[in-house]
């Protein structure tokens, strides 16, 4: 089995293949401009992991000010914390960063997880999407759009469907000026022509909202 990841060469060949196969998203893609969509390298698996849950129905600004003091509190050094440092810690004084108990129990299943090796991030690396989604949502409070944004974001996966993302749906609306949001069946067809770039179209999906005369598209 071989494990795509997105890199700057793929990123052109994928652009390329997408404007080639799809008229409309070439579109999209000449008023959008280049794609940046590389993987974020910075921190570590479960740092993103427990970001992603902190950040979850927060506005940015509070979310970020609650991870502020998570990290602050219970890493290390300026680093955040390890799985160990977690389960070291009481949940009250997790609570106590601002995180909601909800969000508390899930990064400490999430550290469990990752402890007990239940979620195998040493070698999440090597797995195919499927089972990386299933690991992910094994973890309580990480459904099956935050284990797509993982592969997206974190891991660079090229050809992922976040079929449910609202964004994603508005987008290819636009897009193919469809009269009603697609559903997932609907956007599964619509994303035969963008196979196997899933992940780069579906970030065209999202940009195109923020287009300053989107409105119109």
């Amino acid at each position: 089995m071989t494990i795509v990841r997105l890199t700057r060469r793929r990123l052109t060949q994928a652009v390329a293949a997408l404007s080639a196969q799809d008229s409309k998203m070439a579109v999209a893609i000449e008023r959008v401009g280049p794609c940046p969509m590389l993987p974020r390298t910075d921190g570590t698996h479960f740092d993103h992991l427990a970001r992603a849950i902190v950040y979850q129905q927060l506005s940015g600004g509070a979310a970020s000010t609650i991870y502020g003091r998570f990290k602050d509190r219970h890493g290390t050094g300026g680093d955040a914390p390890t799985p160990a440092q977690i389960l070291a810690s009481d949940e009250d004084t997790l609570r106590a960063c601002g995180l909601s108990g909800a969000k508390t129990r899930a990064i400490v299943d999430l550290a469990r997880h990752v402890e007990d090796a239940r979620l195998p991030l040493d070698v999440i690396d090597t797995m195919d999407d499927e089972a990386v989604i299933d690991a992910l949502v094994a973890v309580r409070g990480v459904g099956r759009w935050t284990a797509q944004m993982f592969l997206m974001f974190r891991l660079g996966r090229p050809d992922v469907l976040p079929v449910l993302d609202l964004g994603v749906r508005k987008g290819a609306q636009r897009i193919y000026r469809m009269r009603a949001l697609p559903e997932a069946d609907r956007l599964e067809k619509v994303a035969r022509n963008w196979r196997p770039w899933a992940s780069v179209a579906s970030w065209y999906c999202w940009r195109v909202l923020d287009l300053e005369d989107a409105g119109g598209w």
